[in-house]
């Protein structure tokens, strides 16, 4: 019994540093993509559509997936993806596959 608590308190000291290393910032939208994103690209909004939940986005190339720069419509898993939105911004964008945008981020707004 002793040496589990004494592995648990292990783990726990080697867990902690992590979490505490990297300050909490409110206004910091720069995190890493999520495990089930699929990709993440950059782009110039074109089009918005909330009613059906669509963004078209002039993409740079996307290395990960093999694709070339292009414009493309999107469906988005939110609405309020698209609330920040303007014709023109520079975005960032993650993929959880070839057609949904799961998070966006204005990078410059034109």
């Amino acid at each position: 019994m002793l040496k589990i608590l004494a592995l648990l308190s292990t783990l726990a000291f080697l867990a902690a540093p992590n979490a505490l290393a990297q300050p909490h910032d409110a206004h910091q939208h720069h995190a890493a993509p999520a495990a089930n994103t699929l990709a993440t690209g950059q782009g110039i909004v074109k089009k918005i559509d909330p009613e059906k939940l669509r963004l078209t986005l002039a993409h740079d190339p996307i290395a990960k997936l093999g694709w070339p720069a292009m414009t493309m419509p999107f469906a988005v898993t939110d609405k309020a993806l698209l609330q920040n939105l303007k014709i023109n911004d520079v975005v960032r964008f993650e993929l959880q596959d070839e057609q949904t945008i799961v998070a966006v981020e204005v990078v410059t707004g034109k």
